[in-house]
């Protein structure tokens, strides 16, 4: 094989590799969905004391 023809394979086999390679990375894991969740929870978590917060400075005044 020429040089040429086997930089052009290397490029198409490493092409390849990397639309594989996002492809995997849409699955996701149990793990993922646990961290997400858990970062969902928290996130709802901060906006209620953020609410109960403005909630007691509106009693207060």
């Amino acid at each position: 094989m020429s040089k040429q023809v086997t930089k052009k394979l290397v490029m198409a086999l490493l092409m390849a590799m990397m639309v594989a390679g996002l492809a995997a990375c849409d699955n996701q894991g149990p793990a993922e969905e646990a961290g997400e969740s858990i970062d969902e929870s928290m996130e709802s978590a901060g906006e209620s004391i953020e609410e109960m917060g403005k909630n007691m400075e509106e009693a207060a005044e």
